[in-house]
């Protein structure tokens, strides 16, 4: 993941937003201070703080974590009878869960479909399960993603194309747009996606498996 280019009133505020955009936290991420940013007189002759936030590199794919949930991984998909192999890569993306997780557990195979389920679905008790059987062999709170065949790549690209879509529509006519209910990986991804769009404000209602995205325009 490339870094970002961020210039606010200060260097605080500066690096504040660039974590919001990268969805990182501090501890995982580089920060280089390009102008410290200075306050002016009556408003007039400021200027403002810049830096530049890198994501560190490689969080390790390493160690006893990884190890066990590749281990774990593997044992279930064996108890199902699929044949398939897993490889661990670094997250890369709010539909990985760049900034959530440790590291995205990617399944590849034939007819793998049985693993994704309907809307993803299978695929994220998978997902649930192997975090909640390393949590307690480790006795450590840790989560991973997976993904099988690209399937959640595909997915976040089809959210972030309905949320510019919907923002586009928000914009033209000037009335709410509600999405439908998500899980709160998706919905990450859909206020990420708006993020920048300084026309429109996204927010979550609901409660549980009801909840969902809603699209303002920004008064």
């Amino acid at each position: 993941m490339e870094g970002v280019d961020v210039s606010a009133k200060t260097v605080d505020e500066a690096v504040e937003k660039a974590l919001a955009e990268l969805g990182l936290d501090r501890s995982q991420v580089d920060v280089e201070v390009i102008r410290e940013g200075r306050g002016g007189i009556l408003g007039i002759g400021g200027e403002e703080a810049r830096v530049v936030v890198r994501p560190k590199e490689g969080a390790s794919l390493e160690g006893e974590e990884v190890k066990c949930a590749l281990e774990v991984l593997e044992t279930l998909l064996s108890y199902l009878k699929i044949d398939a192999s897993v490889r661990v890569r670094a997250p890369e993306t709010p539909g990985d869960g760049v900034g959530l997780v440790r590291a995205v557990l990617d399944v590849s195979g034939e007819d793998l479909g049985i693993l994704i389920g309907r809307r993803g679905d299978t695929l994220a008790s998978l997902q649930y399960l192997v975090n909640l059987i390393v949590g307690r062999k480790l006795k450590a709170k840790t989560a991973f993603g997976i993904d099988v065949e690209g399937y959640r790549r595909r997915r976040e690209q089809s959210l972030k194309n309905l949320a510019i879509h919907m923002a586009e529509r928000v914009k033209s006519n000037g009335q709410t747009v509600t999405l439908e209910p998500m899980p709160p990986n998706e919905r990450r991804i859909v206020h990420l996606a708006l993020a920048k769009d300084a026309a429109v404000i996204t927010e979550s209602i609901g409660e549980g498996e009801n909840r969902k995205v809603v699209i303002y325009p920004k008064p």
